[in-house]
């Protein structure tokens, strides 16, 4: 575990085009979304190399939370309490997140909830927080619509912004069928950032910084992954 600390990391050449870029797509499901009074139940990833989604390098696991799954939670997740019971705790569980995180670029709809849960475990273990690289896809929705490159009504939610863009989705809500659904949803802004000259990592990172929009709108359900 120390390995974790330790380890010094080089992370994305800010430089490199971004349809030559690493990244790993991250979604969690919670108890509830209250920081202090939730925790996480799953979490979900797959890897992306540019465009490219890889449906073979996926991490997907339910995890023994450490607090009460609350019963509105189960509504949105349906995870219940006994799925969970024999499960890890979110220690060894987030160990091997980060080996699976690597040193890619992280994506997620609204990634500061997600990441606010992780690090607050990963502080808890290891000591600092989650130093990758971070975009989420929804600033990045806000700036392309707002320079005409998505013809779409404003929308928050992930599945209403994946139907836009044309993009079948089901029923299912799990951490890694959200992961996938806002793969896809990535995959799709990829040319329409480079028609918005968009081209390099470094460029990527700006506009698609949680910072710039995303953690303001973090508070309610409503606008939370689906």
């Amino acid at each position: 575990m120390l390995s974790l600390i330790k380890k010094k990391r080089v992370y994305a050449d800010k430089q490199r085009l971004i349809t030559g870029e690493n990244y790993v797509v991250v979604d969690t499901e919670l108890t509830g979304l209250d920081e202090k009074r939730d925790s996480i139940i799953s979490i979900g990833a797959i890897k992306m190399h540019g465009g490219r989604i890889d449906m073979g390098n996926t991490f997907y696991r339910l995890v023994k939370p450490k607090t009460t799954i609350r019963r509105e939670s189960i509504i949105v997740h349906e995870i219940t309490p006994s799925e969970v019971m024999g499960e890890q705790e979110i220690g060894k569980v987030l160990s091997d997140f980060l080996r699976f995180c690597g040193d890619d670029i992280i994506i997620g709809h609204f990634t500061s909830i997600d990441l606010s849960f992780i690090n607050r475990e990963k502080k808890r273990v290891y000591g600092p927080p989650i130093q990758n690289p971070v975009l989420d896809t929804f600033v990045i929705y806000e700036w392309l619509r707002a320079r005409g490159q998505i013809a779409c009504p404003q929308h928050y939610k992930l599945y209403e912004i994946a139907k836009c863009l044309g993009i079948p989705v089901n029923g299912a809500h799990n951490a890694i069928m959200d992961a996938f659904t806002t793969a896809q949803v990535f995959q799709r802004f990829i040319p329409m950032l480079i028609a918005a000259g968009i081209e390099k990592t470094e460029d990527l990172l700006r506009v698609g910084n949680p910072l710039r929009g995303g953690e303001s709108l973090r508070v309610t359900s409503e606008i939370s992954n689906f």
